[in-house]
C-alpha cells in the first residue's frame, strides 16, 4: 500500500515538473517588445481650414420690361454671349381698355380744338393780309394754331404708346427687350406667350433674362465663428471645384461678414473671394466649391509627428518618452504649439538630439491565446 502512495506522489511530482517546464518555455518563447525612436526635426506648419460654398458671377443683371404685355418672340437662348444693346425679346402690348379709351378721347378733343383754331386762323389771316388787324393780334392766333397742332400730335403719340407700346418711328421701343450689359445669358425664365409686368416704383417686374460676365467670378462660402477671427482680407485661397477634378483656382479673400448667421446650432460668417479664372477651365455659375484658407503658418520650427504625443490622464498635459539607453525610456513633459494634423510644433521640452519613443500599434490578442490565459 505504501508503495502505491509513493508511486502516486512521484507521478504527481513528475507531472508538476512537466507543467512548470512547459509554462516556462512558453513564457520565454514570447519575443521581447522593442520600440523604435525618432528625432525631432525642423519644418514648417500651416494650420488650414476649409470653407464650403459656391462659385458665382460677381454681378448678375436681371433684364426687366418697361411695359406690361405678352412675350411675342424670344430671339436668344440661355448660354449665348450678348453685347450691350442686343435684342433679346419683343413684347406684344395688351392695352388697358380704360387708358386706351381716354387716349382716344384726347385725340378727338385735340382734333376738334385744332379745327376750331384753324377756322379762326384762316379768317384772321385774310384780314391780316388786307391790313385790317395788327400783326400782334395775328401772331397770337398763329401761336394758338401751332399749339393746337402740337397737342394733336402729342395725343396721337400717347395713343400709339398705350396701344402698341411705342410711338410710330421710335428707335427704342419699350416693346424691345435689349441687353443692358455684355456677358452670357444665364437664364431666360419666360417663354413666348407668357404675360409680363413692367418694372416700376411699386413692382420689381418680371425678369425676362439674367446676364452675367463669367470672366469675373467670386467664391461665396461660410466659416465657423471659431476661425473667422484668424482671417484677414487679402488672405490667399485655393479653390477646388466639385465639377472639375484635379484643378485648383487661385483666389483672394475680399470680404468677411460683420454679422454671423446661426445654422444648426453654430454661428457661421459669410466670406467672399475674388477668383482668378483660368482660360482652360469653363466655370459655370453655381458650381459647388471648397476654399482652403491658411489660418496660421510658422516656418523653421521644431516639430515631431503628432502620433508620438501622449496625454496625462489626470492633467491632460502632453508628454513624450525619450530614450536614455537601450530600450530604456523616461517621460518628458513638453509644450506644444500649432498642428496641421500630422506634425505638431514643440515649443519646449525637446531638442533635435533627443530620441523620442515611437509607440507600437496595439495588436489584437488571438482567441486561442485568450483561452490559454484563462485556463492558466
Amino acid at each position: 500500500m505504501n508503495k502505491i502512495v509513493k508511486y502516486i506522489l512521484i507521478g504527481l511530482l513528475v507531472l508538476g515538473a512537466l507543467w512548470a517546464a512547459v509554462f516556462f518555455i512558453k513564457s520565454n518563447s514570447k519575443e521581447a517588445v522593442t520600440y523604435e525612436t525618432q528625432k525631432p526635426f525642423i519644418s514648417s506648419i500651416e494650420k488650414k481650414t476649409v470653407a464650403t460654398g459656391t462659385v458665382v458671377p460677381e454681378d448678375e443683371i436681371d433684364i426687366k420690361p418697361q411695359i406690361s404685355g405678352i412675350i411675342d418672340k424670344i430671339y436668344l437662348e440661355e448660354g449665348q454671349k450678348v453685347a450691350s444693346g442686343d435684342l433679346i425679346a419683343t413684347i406684344k402690348v395688351v392695352p388697358n381698355e380704360q387708358a386706351l379709351n381716354q387716349a382716344s378721347g384726347r385725340v378727338k378733343n385735340a382734333e376738334l380744338a385744332l379745327n376750331n383754331t384753324k377756322i379762326e386762323y384762316d379768317r384772321n389771316k385774310t384780314l391780316f393780309d388786307k391790313g385790317v388787324i395788327s400783326s400782334q393780334d395775328f401772331n397770337a392766333l398763329q401761336l394758338q394754331y401751332d399749339q393746337a397742332q402740337q397737342e394733336l400730335a402729342n395725343a396721337k403719340a400717347d395713343y400709339q404708346i398705350i396701344r402698341r407700346g411705342s410711338a410710330g418711328g421710335s428707335t427704342s421701343a419699350n416693346t424691345n427687350i435689349r441687353a443692358t450689359v455684355t456677358g452670357t445669358i444665364l437664364e431666360i425664365p419666360v417663354e413666348e406667350g407668357d404675360q409680363v409686368i413692367q418694372s416700376n416704383n411699386f413692382n420689381d417686374g418680371t425678369t425676362i433674362a439674367t446676364i452675367a460676365d463669367l470672366g469675373k467670378m467670386i467664391f461665396e462660402g461660410k466659416v465657423d465663428e471659431g476661425e473667422v477671427a484668424k482671417l484677414e482680407v487679402g488672405t490667399p485661397l485655393k479653390i477646388s471645384l466639385g465639377a472639375v477634378e484635379g484643378k485648383e483656382l487661385d483666389a483672394k479673400l475680399r470680404f468677411i461678414a460683420p454679422k454671423g448667421i446661426e445654422e444648426t446650432g453654430a454661428v457661421q460668417f459669410k466670406i467672399e473671394g475674388d477668383v482668378e479664372v483660368s482660360e482652360d477651365i469653363f466655370i459655370r455659375a453655381g458650381y459647388s466649391a471648397n476654399a482652403s484658407l491658411v489660418l496660421e503658418k510658422k516656418d523653421d520650427i521644431l516639430v515631431i509627428p503628432e502620433a508620438l504625443l501622449q496625454f496625462d490622464n489626470k492633467t491632460d498635459k502632453p508628454y513624450v518618452e525619450v530614450a536614455t539607453g537601450d530600450q530604456q525610456f523616461e517621460r518628458k513633459d513638453v509644450e506644444i504649439g500649432i498642428s496641421d494634423g500630422v506634425n505638431v510644433e514643440i515649443v519646449s521640452g525637446l531638442t533635435e538630439a533627443d530620441e523620442v519613443k515611437v509607440w507600437n500599434k496595439t495588436e489584437p490578442i488571438k482567441r486561442g491565446e485568450e483561452d490559454e490565459e484563462a485556463e492558466g
